[in-house]
């Protein structure tokens, strides 16, 4: 399927098809993996960071790649970050669908805090990366690497944060705390679910390159720029399953697998970038994008920011029963998607 040939009426239904199929499996995800992390013992914090958070990535992670080997090198990195960004804001509306308290007060895990930390130094490698020389090592820019090591040294220590915390936050009648749930896990055999989450997995995977060439053809059809195609199209539709998977996992209780699904779920986006930094052919990904694209990422980091300081600061009501933390991310978000529209 070539996306220079596709016509503008197919090149809705694509994005349209695949834009729904993401949306519909992504509440089939959740609820597996709810009931996956109460049998598996990895705590919903851990799989919802892990695995969950890696699984809802998969249509970004495949639009970018599709990008970013057809060359659009802004498209692949402003559909990756630009999930980021999305995905951030999505905790806002779940925020405002928990009407007991603020969301980051009630899903306290010393877990999300350190993988929201982490985020903001896995976005810090790109912006270094475009300001130094065009360097490559097998094939891919040094960050791309060094992105990779400082991911998998971020989820080692998240998972010894886990067993031996250094500190717990304080509980409070808000606070609901990750219980495993004995009634999930009796009767049911394990490798039924495991399969049917992959599989869910792979439906989205499938959907995701739907809409990566979509995206592709819209940059054409449209005359937008691919960081705005891929900051408002592609990066919210392959963001879904994020969205529905963070609303399913409130309405269900399990709120630390909401947020931890979303902090998760960034994380993982960032290696959109590695993945793409391999498959874009031309050289060094970070060196082909322009201010755009670097805006964005720095925009991401000041609302990751924003989150991280509210999971600390736990907040426990504030207007609307969102903390300041979910007001700053709306604001910052929608003033900046403006400056990109305008700019």
């Amino acid at each position: 399927m070539q996306p220079d040939q596709l016509s503008l009426p197919l090149t809705l239904l694509l994005f349209g098809g695949g834009t729904l199929a993401i949306a519909l499996v992504g509440v089939r995800l959740t609820r597996l993996a709810d009931r996956l992390a109460d049998i598996s013992g990895l705590g919903e914090a851990v799989f919802g960071a892990v695995l969950l958070g890696a699984m809802t990535s998969l249509p970004g992670s495949v639009a970018s790649i599709t990008a970013a080997a057809a060359g659009r090198a802004e498209l692949a990195v402003s559909n990756g970050v630009g999930g980021i960004a999305a995905q951030t804001a999505f905790l806002v509306l779940a925020d405002l669908s928990y009407r007991r308290a603020n969301l980051e007060h009630a899903a306290a895990s010393v877990t999300n805090m350190i993988n929201s930390a982490l985020l903001v130094a896995l976005l810090a490698v790109p912006l270094l990366a475009t300001s130094g020389p065009p360097l490559t090592l097998f094939g891919m820019h040094p960050a791309s690497l060094l992105i990779l090591a400082i991911y998998a040294f971020g989820l080692r220590l998240a998972a010894q944060t886990r067993d031996a915390p250094g500190w717990l936050p304080v509980y409070t009648r808000d606070t609901r705390v990750d219980q495993p749930d004995a009634a999930a896990a009796a009767g049911v055999r394990p490798w039924v679910l495991w399969t049917d989450f992959l599989l869910s997995a792979a439906g989205v995977g499938l959907a995701g390159w739907l809409v990566g060439v979509a995206g592709i053809a819209l940059v054409r059809h449209t005359g937008l720029s691919e960081t705005l195609v891929g900051t408002l199209f592609t990066a919210v539709a392959t963001s879904l399953p994020e969205l529905v998977t963070t609303l399913a996992a409130v309405r269900q209780g399990a709120l630390t697998l909401a947020v931890g699904g979303i902090i998760g779920g960034n994380t993982f986006d960032v290696l959109f970038l590695v993945f793409s930094d391999v498959a874009y052919r031309q050289g060094s990904i970070y060196h082909a994008i322009g201010q755009q694209p670097r805006f964005l990422i720095a925009l991401t980091i000041l609302l990751t920011a924003f989150l991280l300081l509210g999971l600390i600061r736990r907040e426990r009501r504030g207007v609307a029963n969102i903390g300041f933390e979910s007001a700053a991310v709306l604001v910052f978000y929608l003033a900046g998607m403006l400056v990109l529209v305008i700019w």
